[in-house]
């Protein structure tokens, strides 16, 4: 639910991240980049359910988040969705989760170009997910930077430019871009 309000207000034009004329992000300001290599972007989920795209996403954060599989990662990522579905609407998806032992956060990105059932709110499918893990005690940043990832993705544009990308590198790049005009 807190996902939901937050979506909300952000597209009513609530921005906890306000953007400045020079590019350049101020002290505190959550870029998407600084949490987000490119080995962790996966250009065609093969998945075909809520759970198998979950576990394609922790693949990559196996090392990165100190756990021993993709299992650890996933049964905390389900233990969220319980709680609601991280499934946003408009064929968007922001899994995430908090672990104990983590120190800073983890993103991986993935699309399916077929689109997932994901119960998500509005009911059509999911096509473009951020997975995000974050430190246990870190509800601020989290918050921030879970606006952060909607903003960048209440832009038409952008959504289009990673549906239509044709390779994990274009996919890197444009989220690159786009996360330094704010």
């Amino acid at each position: 639910m807190r996902l939901l309000a937050l979506k909300t207000e952000v597209l009513n034009g609530w921005n906890p991240i306000p953007s400045e004329a020079s590019g350049s992000h101020r002290e505190g300001t959550m870029k998407v980049m600084d949490y987000l290599n490119e080995e962790w972007v996966i250009a065609d989920l093969q998945g075909m359910d809520k759970s198998s795209v979950l576990r394609e996403l922790s693949n990559p954060l196996v090392q990165p988040c100190q756990v021993t599989s993709a299992e650890e990662l996933l049964q905390i990522l389900l233990e969220r969705e319980k709680l609601g579905s991280t499934g946003i609407g408009d064929g968007i998806a922001i899994p995430h989760g908090r672990l104990k032992k983590l120190k800073k956060f983890v993103i991986s990105f993935g699309r399916s170009i077929k689109g997932i059932d994901f119960d998500s709110i509005d009911g059509k499918p999911s096509h473009l997910f951020f997975l995000v893990m974050a430190p246990e005690n870190s509800a601020v940043e989290n918050l921030k930077l879970l606006s952060r990832i909607v903003t960048l993705l209440k832009e038409p544009s952008l959504k289009k430019k990673l549906l239509e990308a044709p390779s994990r590198q274009e996919l890197f790049k444009i989220i690159a871009e786009e996360d330094e005009k704010y």
